[in-house]
C-alpha cells in the first residue's frame, strides 16, 4: 500500500506541499449514473420535466461545482481549471454523466471531475424528484487520468 499523502509523520491531516512540483498537462475523466423509472427518463429526454431543462441545468451545476472543489473537499488545492466538460448519455434505465477536467498545473484534477459528476447527478435528482423520488445515484468513479508523476492511468471497465 502506498503512503497516504495527506497524513503527516504524526498522523495529522495535512495539505500536500506542491510548491516544488513541475507544472504539467493534467486531465481526469470521471463517470457516474442515476437510475430512474422509464417515465422519468422519458420526461428528461423529452424536455417535459416539471422544473424544465434538466440536463442543461445539471451541466452548469457540475461545471460550477468543479470550479469550487477546493472549497468543498478540505485538503484539495484550489485550482485554475483550463476546461471542464460534462456530457450525458441515456441508458436503458438511467442517465450516465461523464466529466472531463483539465489544466496545466502542479496537481491533478481527479477530484474536480468526480465533484462535477456527483453534482450533476444530484442536480438531475433535484430537477426530477417531483416525478420519481426513488432515483438511485451510483457508480461515481475515476475512469482515466493523465499527467503528473504517476503518469497515465485508466480504469478496467
Amino acid at each position: 500500500m502506498s503512503k497516504l499523502t495527506h497524513l503527516g509523520e504524526d498522523g495529522a491531516a495535512r495539505m500536500v506541499d506542491i510548491g516544488g512540483k513541475a507544472a504539467s498537462e493534467r486531465v481526469a475523466i470521471a463517470s457516474g449514473r442515476i437510475a430512474m423509472t422509464a417515465e422519468t427518463l422519458a420526461a428528461v429526454r423529452d424536455g417535459n420535466a416539471p422544473k424544465g431543462d434538466v440536463l442543461g441545468t445539471a451541466r452548469i451545476a457540475g461545471i460550477m461545482a468543479a470550479k469550487r472543489t477546493g472549497e468543498l473537499i478540505p485538503l484539495c488545492h484550489p485550482l485554475a481549471l483550463d476546461a471542464v466538460e460534462l456530457d450525458f448519455t441515456f441508458e436503458q434505465d438511467a442517465i450516465r454523466a461523464t466529466a472531463r477536467a483539465s489544466l496545466t498545473g502542479k496537481t491533478g484534477v481527479e477530484m474536480e471531475a468526480m465533484v462535477a459528476v456527483s453534482t450533476a447527478l444530484l442536480t438531475i435528482y433535484d430537477m426530477a424528484k417531483a416525478v420519481d423520488k426513488g432515483m438511485v445515484i451510483g457508480e461515481v468513479r475515476l475512469i482515466e487520468k493523465r499527467g503528473g508523476k504517476s503518469g497515465h492511468w485508466k480504469a478496467d471497465l
